[in-house]
C-alpha cells in the first residue's frame, strides 16, 4: 500500500520534514517514490510546501495520508487563496 507520510532530517533536536510518498513497508528515512512538499515546524510562516495536485494525483490512485501529514495538508489547503476560475 501506498502512503504519503513525513520522512525526517535534520540535525539533533532541529527537526525538518520532507513530505514523501512510500510504500509503507519502507522504513521512515528510506527510500521512497516521490517527494512532494516539506514542513519545517522551526519556522512560523513559510516552513511548509506542499504540492497539491500532486497530493491530489495520488489520492486518485489510491494513496493514503498519514495522520499528521493530513493535518498538514489541510491546514496548507486552507491558508491557500482561492484561484478564480
Amino acid at each position: 500500500m501506498v502512503v504519503i507520510r513525513l520522512a525526517r532530517g535534520g540535525a539533533k533536536k532541529r527537526p525538518f520534514y520532507r513530505i514523501v510518498v512510500a510504500d509503507r513497508r519502507m522504513p521512515r528515512d528510506g527510500r521512497f517514490i516521490e517527494q512532494v512538499g516539506y514542513h519545517d515546524p522551526n519556522r512560523d510562516e513559510n516552513g511548509t510546501m506542499v504540492k497539491l495536485d500532486r497530493i491530489d494525483h495520488w489520492l486518485d490512485k489510491g494513496a493514503q495520508l498519514s495522520e499528521t501529514c493530513g493535518h498538514i495538508v489541510a491546514r496548507y489547503r486552507t491558508a491557500q487563496p482561492k484561484a478564480d476560475a
